[in-house]
């Protein structure tokens, strides 16, 4: 004769809902430290082209109009190009750590922390109530998903625009043109 299992008392998870619920701690962890990751290679990004704009004269040269008034194809084109990838960099970096708002934000996101979400969360908690959690977890790391898509689509772009931007300094220093 098989003895059945007891009902869990509200609030309490059966023996095999926890790891479900530590799974999505630690992928709502993750997702985290990925934003933070994708922030500072966007910082780094930026940092990388300001300062190559301000220490180099063929860098910023490319920003004025007389470089292409007067110079040659040899020297216009890759300065163009330079010109260009420097902007989408700098544009595609700043895209990257700009705040990111969620219309379905949960109490887990500061910006939705509001009377109605504390009454949410006290009412769960004094219900006992373990799916509260689990489902405050799953929409918190489905918001922090399209986050992460939309930040390391901007840090992929930067990334490729930097490599333009390199490859068509070198063009630009092998030409010769100041």
């Amino acid at each position: 004769m098989k003895l059945a299992k007891p009902t869990p008392a509200a609030g309490e998870f059966e023996e095999d809902e926890q790891p479900f619920l530590d799974h999505l701690e630690a992928i709502n962890n993750v997702y985290c430290d990925q934003i933070k990751i994708a922030d500072q290679k966007a910082a780094f990004i930026f940092t990388f082209i300001l300062a190559f704009l301000i220490s180099s004269a063929e860098g910023s040269g490319v920003f004025r109009v007389q470089r292409y008034m007067t110079g040659n194809w040899a020297s216009i084109l890759p300065s163009g190009i330079l010109a260009l990838a420097v902007a989408v960099a700098l544009v595609s970096a700043i895209f990257v750590v700009l705040p990111r708002h969620r219309a379905n934000a949960t109490s887990l996101y500061w910006g939705a922390w509001s009377a109605e979400n504390r009454q949410k969360f006290m009412a769960a908690h004094q219900a006992r109530d373990p799916d509260y959690l689990f489902n405050e977890y799953l929409a918190n790391i489905d918001n922090l998903a399209i986050i992460n898509r939309v930040k390391y689509r901007h840090v992929g772009t930067a990334f490729r625009a930097l490599i333009i931007a390199v490859l068509a300094y070198l063009l630009i220093l092998v030409v010769g043109q100041s």
